[in-house]
């Protein structure tokens, strides 16, 4: 997630341990924050980082990272799964089918 100006630019990332993490979402603007207001109210952990965002914004959606970018978001996903574990509160709620 980042702030330019008074525009938002929110990044979405998925990453379900069995390959590298993909860009599900990318918005700038009204969609930007709508992106970011949905992750808030399902418990989501963010992270505001302007230049990891802006580098994630480039990538098609629904593609897995590039490597170039593997360490940078290895650090976001150790801040979200610790932000995880010592709050549990703040987790995604599991939906049942």
């Amino acid at each position: 997630m980042s702030r330019i100006g008074k525009t938002s630019l929110a990044v979405a990332l998925k990453y379900d341990d069995l390959s590298a993490p993909r860009v599900v979402a990318v918005g700038r603007g009204e969609f930007g924050q709508r992106i970011i207001d949905t992750a808030r109210e399902h418990g989501v952990p963010l992270e505001a980082n302007p230049a990891l965002a802006e580098a994630l914004s480039t990538i098609e959606v629904e593609t897995e990272i590039p490597r170039e970018l593997y360490a940078a978001v290895a650090t976001i996903l150790a801040f979200i799964l610790k932000v995880s574990a010592e709050m549990p509160a703040r987790r995604a709620p599991t939906l049942k089918p």
